[in-house]
């Protein structure tokens, strides 16, 4: 990969990091107020680290090895940051495989926010859309249907990894939910849990959460190393952000709005990719930058009229 292009890649992924793992920071903030000084400075520091190398590191490893298992797991991990053109075609002929998948889970993951989910509403037809949450079962299931019908046409792996996604999908959505709940205990300080109970349960929720953007940065890039490079600088950021800046963050609403139009439009460009329709490499940043920028002037607008009608 050229350098011009290697740049936006890890611009977009570090973006993309960051919009996508809003909620997160969020919760940890949250939970922070609970904590010591001491604590707090654990968190930004191994947390940190454990965020960005295991979790940033190991899960696109993990992802490789999972659609290369002929190279097994020392061969995919050295894989990943091989230059040897034979193993970067054989990382992309099994890129179909992992697009299907991690595109599905995408695309299932923003119609559960379009249906399910309390948001503000940032454009025309959110609001009716979510009226009309007893649909969402019904939208992904003939979503399903469709592609595994399509895939089955191409490769049956590819179709057994887009069901793999819609699992994937489910399994994290209750952890999810299960986060909530114990996030509500830790705030409130019922759940009796010790300052370091506390940050290993918040690296959990990190890895949970952090699935999302992983899963999502494989469409800038099948490239390990950008992908850790851009999703890392994303982490530290907002790692900083959640210690210190948080509050301000929250008050530009429509973020999360453009987090999940970020991953729509992602989990679109990986299905098209992995059925043979070529996107150019420079397009997902593009579009990633341009939605993130579009509700952050949308969201400082709103704060703006907000202030002015205050005074």
């Amino acid at each position: 990969m050229h350098l011009i292009p290697a740049i936006l890649t890890i611009v977009g992924l570090a973006v993309f990091e960051i919009i996508s793992s809003i909620d997160n920071a969020v919760v940890n903030a949250e939970v922070l107020q609970t904590m010591s000084a001491k604590a707090k400075k654990w968190f930004l520091l191994w947390g940190m680290l454990f965020a960005v190398f295991m979790v940033r590191g190991l899960l696109p490893w993990a992802i490789i090895w999972a659609t290369n298992p002929s190279l097994g797991a020392l061969g995919a991990f050295f894989a990943s940051f091989s230059n040897d053109p034979a193993v970067g075609a054989s990382i992309e002929k099994s890129g179909p495989i992992l697009l299907a998948g991690g595109g599905t889970f995408l695309i299932f993951l923003f119609f559960h926010w379009l249906f399910m989910e309390t948001k503000n509403y940032g454009l025309i037809g959110e609001k009716f859309f979510h009226r009309q949450g007893v649909w969402f079962y019904a939208v992904i299931s003939i979503i399903l249907s469709v592609l595994v019908w399509l895939a089955l046409g191409v490769n049956s792996i590819m179709a057994f990894s887009i069901v793999i996604g819609s699992t994937a999908f489910f399994i994290t959505h209750g952890f999810k939910q299960n986060a909530e709940e114990e996030e509500k205990a830790l705030v409130s300080g019922t759940s009796g849990r010790s300052d370091l109970s506390k940050i290993l349960y918040l690296e959990i929720i990190d890895a949970t959460f952090s699935i999302d953007g992983v899963l999502g940065a494989f469409a800038f890039t099948l490239s390990v190393p950008l992908i850790i490079i851009g999703s890392g600088v994303g982490a530290i950021i907002l790692r900083k952000l959640t210690v210190s800046n948080i509050e301000n963050v929250k008050k530009y609403i429509y973020l999360k709005n453009g987090a999940m139009y970020s991953i729509f439009f992602l989990g679109l460009i990986m299905i098209l990719d992995a059925f043979g329709h070529h996107i150019p490499e420079w397009f997902s940043p593009v579009v990633t930058l341009g939605i993130v920028l579009y509700f952050f002037f949308k969201s400082k607008k709103h704060l703006k009229n907000k202030l002015t009608v205050s005074v």
